[in-house]
């Protein structure tokens, strides 16, 4: 008989634990704005950025790569919306210009001399080696990350709503786009390690979207995408555990479930 408790008893995953717990409601949070802003593909292009990000801390000699990702992120993410907003060729095509270039520097400048083999853990992530001092990072980014929905979300939600009409109403339509950029930026970046490169998108997207085929307000639809998501978090953690697979897939894989079942089941809900 299988003991659904034994995991606890590893200091390993109870630090696991309070990571999962600390960023997946911002994940809920973040992504709920992300999938009204239609920045799916820009999240994603910010996750890749990080083998970027990584490879500027080798050149630079930076022994806490963290702090070159983060930096990194957050220029790539200014620049992006700096060019976004004045080019005009689609923004979904200068995002991935964007993306393509920084993961091909990544690449190139990380596999010289076949020594790619020992970042290769980035690209599905590896939550059980979080440490007390990433933790900490995660614990400032979720405080600053909560002060600024408290303060701001009427903006962003009318920006989302009438880009047009939040701008007459003197709303500071560029500093939010660009607050919340840098934001995503940096949760994205604090959380990639464990995460995982390939699918830190998926953890962002697909609770805000199980929650879209469910709820007929904004309350449900914030609610709904945080608990979809520490839920996802918390069992991907405990399934992994007992079958052995990484996390951050498992993490996935059990939010797909769960938007596939809102998908399937959310009109008979909402009637």
């Amino acid at each position: 008989m299988i003991d659904w408790t034994s995991w606890m008893d590893y200091g390993f995953m109870k630090m696991a634990l309070a990571a999962i717990l600390i960023i997946t409601p911002l994940f809920g949070l973040m992504g709920t704005m992300i999938v009204n802003k239609k920045m799916a593909y820009f999240s994603d292009a910010l996750g890749h950025s990080a083998l970027t990000g990584i490879a500027v801390g080798v050149v630079c000699g930076i022994p806490d790569t963290n702090i070159s990702m983060v930096i990194f992120a957050v220029v790539f993410a200014l620049l992006l919306n700096k060019i976004g907003s004045r080019s005009t060729v689609s923004t979904d095509t200068i995002i991935s210009v964007f993306s393509s270039c920084s993961v091909a520097i990544g690449l190139a400048i990380l596999s010289k001399g076949g020594n790619f083999s020992k970042y290769s853990s980035l690209l599905v992530g590896d939550v059980l080696s979080i440490t007390k001092k990433e933790i900490g990072y995660l614990v400032i980014i979720f405080i600053v990350t909560i002060l600024f929905w408290i303060t701001c979300f009427n903006w962003l939600n009318a920006i989302c709503i009438h880009r047009a009409l939040a701008k007459s109403k003197r709303i500071p339509v560029q500093l939010m786009d660009y607050v919340f950029a840098v934001l995503v930026a940096l949760i994205v970046m604090l959380s990639i390690k464990w995460v995982g490169i390939l699918i830190i998108n998926a953890l962002l997207i697909l609770p805000a979207a199980s929650s879209r085929n469910l709820s007929v307000n904004m309350r449900e639809y914030h609610v709904f995408s945080i608990i979809f998501s520490v839920f996802s978090g918390v069992m991907g953690l405990i399934l992994s555990y007992y079958t052995n697979v990484a996390t951050g897939p498992m993490i996935v894989i059990i939010a797909s479930v769960i938007y596939f079942v809102t998908y399937f089941f959310g009109r008979k809900w909402k009637e």
